[in-house]
């Protein structure tokens, strides 16, 4: 299935009201572990309340010890801080890395807006070696500007 296939079904799920939000974003992880045959683990990080740290959200995928992530430790720390979409190709390459698995080859994570604050960001781990494309980059970036409307 293409991303842009997966976009009307990302849609869909933001605008079931019937479930909770985290019931949402936990099926969000679904849809894109399940239909994109690159994304091996999919999670939210969320700001922790008034505390310089991300707390882990809903995820699909191993199990992770990394539950809290101080901003600027690892790539979705450094995301939090930068307020910038990282993509890393090769993890064994970067120094602030933090090694979730050793399966684990390259990383995606795309920060999460609200009213123009960075609140979150979607994390996304493949066993693949530099599968992330400019499409991958701009599909998710859909995906956290459709999560934000429903954490407004």
């Amino acid at each position: 299935m293409t991303l842009a296939a997966l976009k009307p079904q990302v849609e869909d799920i933001i605008k079931r009201n019937s479930i909770s939000i985290d019931e949402r974003l936990l099926a969000i992880c679904n849809l894109l572990e399940e239909n994109v045959p690159h994304y091996n683990w999919v999670g939210f990080y969320f700001k922790n309340g008034d505390k310089n740290e991300l707390k882990l959200g809903p995820y699909v995928g191993e199990p992770t010890d990394h539950t809290i992530i101080p901003f600027g430790k690892g790539i979705c720390g450094q995301v939090a801080v930068s307020n910038q979409n990282f993509v890393v190709p090769d993890v064994a390459a970067q120094d602030n890395y933090i090694a979730c698995s050793i399966t684990v080859k390259a990383e995606i994570v795309i920060p999460i807006f609200v009213n123009g604050k960075n609140i979150g960001q979607i994390d996304i781990d493949s066993n693949t070696p530099d599968p992330f494309t400019e499409e991958d980059e701009r599909f998710l970036e859909f995906v956290c500007s459709h999560v934000s409307t429903i954490l407004s």
